[in-house]
């Protein structure tokens, strides 16, 4: 009964995972919005003075939310992943065939066990590699439809694994114009859908940030976005996602306007 209680766990965990990534949005969406002083803005003017168009103990509020709830997303992403690979590391145990000599069941009763016996679903090990944490407005990511807090299982041909990055970047090198298509996992529900890199009036041919799974070990960028008065800063920090939140995956390799 380990599996089937481990099971529950992990999806009572994305659950949770899920409610986070909600109110981190709206959260998001307060502090960056029309006047606001993005994610990391100052709160004071030119001359040192707090600003009087902004309510400053609001804002620090929030921004002390979002970040004690990027601390809880990151535990509670990396207690899913450890769980997927239990449950991963379960389902090869279970179909993997017994030696020749120590069979002792027919070939038809052989199968009938194991098309029988409790089975995850695939939705459940595949394993996501990031989280979409800010899509641009009008950019190519939102126009075709995707959305904050999707989870993207695989883009294109490339899923997790090693040489994550670099898979990533010629994927997207390659497709550029064309529809490349994603398996995502949108409010715990798997679902297929298209996105094509194209110019835009932004940077890049996505206009997207993605959160990484603790699974993706590999270099990366750090990217600290902040919007103010109309202009977008990013500093590169090239940290191991244990280290850092934002992370920017296929726009590495893309042009920059």
């Amino acid at each position: 009964m380990v599996a089937p209680n481990l099971k529950a766990e992990t999806i009572s965990l994305m659950d949770m995972r899920a409610s986070m990534e909600a109110e981190m949005n709206a959260i998001i969406e307060f502090l960056c919005g029309p006047g606001g002083p993005g994610l990391s803005g100052n709160l004071v003017d030119s001359e040192g003075f707090p600003k009087a168009d902004i309510d400053i103990p609001a804002i620090r509020s929030k921004r002390s939310r979002l970040a004690e709830l990027r601390n809880d997303h990151k535990n509670i992403t990396e207690k899913i992943d450890n769980n997927l690979q239990v449950l991963h590391s379960l389902k090869l145990n279970k179909v993997a065939p017994l030696p020749p000599e120590t069979t002792d069941m027919s070939p038809s009763v052989s199968a009938s066990t194991s098309q029988d016996s409790p089975m995850i679903e695939d939705s459940i090990l595949r394993i996501p590699f990031a989280i979409i944490d800010e899509i641009a407005d009008d950019s190519p990511a939102a126009e075709d439809g995707l959305q904050l807090g999707d989870e993207i299982v695989k883009f294109g041909n490339v899923e997790r694994g090693d040489d994550l990055q670099s898979r990533l970047v010629a994927e997207a090198q390659l497709n550029q114009g064309n529809p490349i298509p994603l398996v995502i996992v949108r409010q715990g529900s798997m679902m297929n859908t298209t996105v094509t890199p194209r110019t835009w009036h932004g940077r890049g041919t996505l206009g997207l940030l993605c959160c990484g799974s603790s699974l993706a070990m590999f270099a990366i960028c750090h990217v600290c976005k902040q919007v103010e008065g109309g202009a977008t800063y990013t500093r590169n920090m090239g940290r191991m996602w244990e280290e850092s939140i934002y992370v920017l995956f296929w726009l590495l390799s893309l042009k920059q306007s």
